[in-house]
């Protein structure tokens, strides 16, 4: 079981990713609801960072896709100046098969540690149990 209060966040500006700080769709941080202010500025406080893309259409799948792994490649590399490697994952509602061949390999080759179809309860109830355990 998690040690600590967790406190998950949704489309919040980090401000340690690139000049003006990006959005990220979802923060898992480690704190109290009443301190996100406060935490939400400091690189240690993060448990987990993940990009949710939420359109169903199928031909926009992949440009969706494409965002979400540049902000997935964007938190990597500016947790990684930091030396810390907070989890990260990737839920998307719409998901082609090409898709879904390459978030499997890089799930594999542990590029990021979970990812969920949103359409699917089973995947969504799978990614909020792993949330939970963090």
């Amino acid at each position: 079981m998690p040690d600590g209060p967790r406190t998950l966040v949704y489309n919040r500006k980090v401000p340690f990713l690139g000049k003006k700080g990006k959005n990220v769709d979802l923060c898992l941080l480690r704190c109290e609801p009443t301190d996100v202010v406060r935490t939400i500025k400091s690189p240690n406080s993060y448990i987990a960072l993940g990009e949710l893309k939420g359109g169903i259409d199928p031909a926009g799948a992949d440009e969706h896709w494409k965002t979400a792994y540049a902000a997935l490649s964007r938190i990597h590399r500016a947790f990684g100046d930091l030396h810390l490697e907070p989890h990260t994952f990737f839920i998307g509602a719409a998901i082609e098969e090409e898709m879904a061949v390459e978030i499997w390999d890089m799930l594999e080759e542990g590029e990021f540690e979970n990812a969920a179809n949103l359409t699917d309860d089973d995947q969504i109830a799978s990614v909020t149990h792993w949330l939970c355990s963090l």
